[in-house]
């Protein structure tokens, strides 16, 4: 089996060792970046969702960044957020912030009950430069 072309954003390797999982991995084009959530440097939530997203949105970058990205490469968002129906109205203003310009990437939102102490929690897939 070959092995996996890891990308590893600078400082949060001990935050991946712990949990034993590939912060993205690179193949045929396409960067798969595993969910990110407003997690500080030591693994903590941020205390509020709106910091909590821009956390997420900071970490999210970091990787990107590793890897060559933007936010622009981003071709599929998927949002994970526990109880949508009442933090959607924070969440997304927040994420405005950092969406960028039309035409946006594809999104798909799920309800789950469950992120580890998170509220919300952002998995893509993004276009490597050429």
């Amino acid at each position: 089996m070959a092995k996996r072309d890891v990308v590893f954003p600078k400082g949060r390797q001990d935050l991946y060792d712990r949990y034993r999982y590939s912060p993205a991995v690179k193949t045929n084009g396409l960067l798969f970046v595993s969910g990110q959530v407003g997690s500080r440097e030591d693994g903590s939530p941020e205390p509020d969702i709106e910091s909590q997203v821009r956390r997420a949105f900071q970490n999210l970058n970091a990787i990107l960044a590793e890897a060559g990205c933007t936010f622009d490469d981003v071709q599929d968002v998927t949002v994970f957020m526990i109880d949508p129906a009442n933090i959607l109205e924070r969440v997304w203003p927040v994420v405005m912030e950092y969406w960028g310009e039309a035409p946006h990437p594809t999104l798909t939102a799920v309800g789950v009950t469950w992120l580890a102490g998170f509220d919300v929690e952002f998995k893509v897939v993004a276009k490597l430069p050429a």
